[in-house]
Order: structure tokens, then sequence, then C-alpha cells
């Protein structure tokens, strides 16, 4: 898939996301890379695993009254992962929406457990 094409499936997902996420979503800026660094990948003890999303900085939750003036949260979402797990650009959407929605859980303080929890509630 084309990167812009790629990307554009990015944006809707964040369009999609509920109203009163969106609201609260501020400092944050969500790029598209092609694979994680290496260092990355070795910093999270993930040398041959897949890594499709993540996000660097200080989660809402965690943000007291003198947070500010600092440079904006990243989320990344990593290209060529999703496309070699996915069959067809429907899976390719789907998965970006599934990873989207998991680092803007990261964003809000939610770990990985928490997010796996809600997953099985819905």
């Amino acid at each position: 898939m084309r990167r812009d094409q790629f990307e554009t499936l990015v944006g809707l997902a964040l369009e999609n996301l509920p109203e009163q996420f969106k609201e609260l979503m501020e400092n944050v800026a969500v790029m598209v890379e092609d694979y994680p660094p290496k260092e990355t990948m070795e910093r999270l003890g993930r040398g041959g695993g897949l890594l499709l999303g993540l996000y660097h900085g200080v989660p809402y939750k965690h943000r007291g009254p003198h947070y500010g003036n600092i440079p904006p949260d990243i989320i990344v979402i990593y290209q060529k992962p999703i496309e070699m797990i996915c069959r067809d650009e429907e899976q390719i959407r789907e998965k970006i929406r599934e990873v989207v929605i998991h680092e803007v859980g990261h964003y809000f303080g939610l770990s990985d457990k928490e997010m796996h929890e809600i997953e099985e509630q819905s």
C-alpha cells in the first residue's frame, strides 16, 4: 500500500474515535513509519517480534497542574508490520483501527493488561 493511502486510513481511525476522547487529546502527534528502529525493539525486548504501534510521552492521567510547554507526545504506527500480518486492504484498515485505539489507550494511561481486559469485554 502506498504511504499516503496508509496515512489516510490512520487519519480515518483517529477521526472515528469517540468525541469524548478526541476532545481530551492534545499535544500529541501521530506518525507513520515503515518499521520500528532496532534500538526500540531491543529496549522493549521484542527482538524477533512484531511491533505495530508505539506511544511515547506522559500519559494523560499522569499529567499534573505544571504539565505544559513540552514537546508533543508521539504515537507511531508501523506500516510494514501491519501489512505483513494482513491479507487485504480491509484487514489493514481494521488492524490500523485496532492499533490506533490501543495507542490512544496508552495516551490516556491504560496498561496493556487493562486494554486487553476491555477488549475481551467488548
